[in-house]
């Protein structure tokens, strides 16, 4: 099981604004405009890696060697085989409501008070209010919630494997028979595997949007500094490829301070995504420690003391 830091997501929209203020002469004027931001903002997170995307789990249903991915997925990070156990049952996240207590047929039109139907011809009850001939009842409404038993335990990882590339290969080609039980396969959006059907528990990488279709970016501020240099940096690149008021050699100048803005927020902004946090630095100290166990006596069961410049101490 691998471990990893999940980051907080937010909307990019601060930092066009940032930008638009910054450049605000050239966005009134229309010179440039926000056309291209989606574009440059993706061109960022590519850039940075797969860290700059969040991290989501979902359950597969293999139904005939196959499942549909998600809509969002964009890159396997971990695919689980999920086997049957007994488990602990689980409330549905879907509800039920209806107007009787139990399980019966409720019958909507016409309305039946205390056995005796209201309607025009025949009311016999007293609470029908005269004029419409219905009775004056508040109907309760109960909401129904179902619980599941979760009976799935991971056991192990599966493998990548070339499923899909089997029909496009010759009977010489040496990778032909290459995929075995525990592999798998994504073609047309599908998840391929090579049992007929289970569960697969998948961690993946996800694109994720606000509501006005622009995909979150991570809350890190050397993250946010360099989308925002970068695409000041397009946004000159695309001047000069303009005619404007501005003479060649000063928009060169312009998008070469900006381009070292943009390479150096890139370096600080790369640095502080592939830092440890404090739980992955104790397990990198313990995994360090754990290494020269193959050092230790054979008749030894605990470390009596550490060394430390050639004498022992308690």
């Amino acid at each position: 099981m691998s471990y990893y830091y999940k980051y907080e997501f937010v909307s990019p929209e601060p930092q066009y604004a940032i930008v638009k203020e910054d450049l605000k002469s050239y966005f009134d004027t229309g010179a440039v405009d926000d056309l291209m931001f989606p574009t440059y903002l993706n061109k960022c997170l590519e850039k940075l890696g797969k860290g700059t995307y969040s991290i989501v789990e979902e359950i597969l249903h293999i139904e005939d060697f196959e499942a549909r991915l998600p809509d969002n997925f964009f890159a396997v990070r971990e695919a689980w085989l999920c086997t049957a156990i007994n488990g602990f049952p689980v409330q549905s996240p879907n509800s039920f409501y209806s107007q009787a207590a139990s399980i019966s047929t409720i019958q909507v039109s016409p309305v039946i008070s205390g056995g005796t139907p209201c309607t025009n011809t025949e009311c016999t009850n007293e609470n029908c209010n005269g004029t419409e001939c219905m009775p004056e009842l508040i109907q309760a409404v109960y909401k129904t919630n179902n619980e599941v038993n979760i009976q799935y335990r991971r056991e192990y990882l599966l493998k990548p494997g070339n499923i899909s590339t089997k029909k496009r290969c010759t009977s010489d080609c040496p990778n032909l028979n290459a995929s075995g039980p525990d592999s798998f396969d994504i073609s047309d959006n599908k998840f391929k595997v090579n049992f007929r059907c289970g569960k697969v528990h998948l961690v993946f990488y996800a694109t994720e949007y606000d509501n006005n279709r622009n995909q979150l970016i991570p809350d890190n501020y050397r993250v946010k500094e360099f989308i925002e240099h970068f695409i000041k940096y397009k946004m000159f690149e695309t001047l000069m490829n303009q005619t404007n008021d501005e003479t060649f050699k000063q928009l060169q100048d312009k998008m070469g301070y900006y381009k070292n803005l943009s390479d150096e927020a890139y370096i600080i902004a790369k640095t502080e995504m592939q830092k440890q946090d404090i739980y992955a630095k104790q397990r990198s100290i313990k995994k360090q420690l754990n290494s020269f166990n193959k050092y230790e006596l054979p008749n030894r069961i605990t470390r009596f003391g550490w060394r430390r410049n050639g004498n022992w101490e308690p």
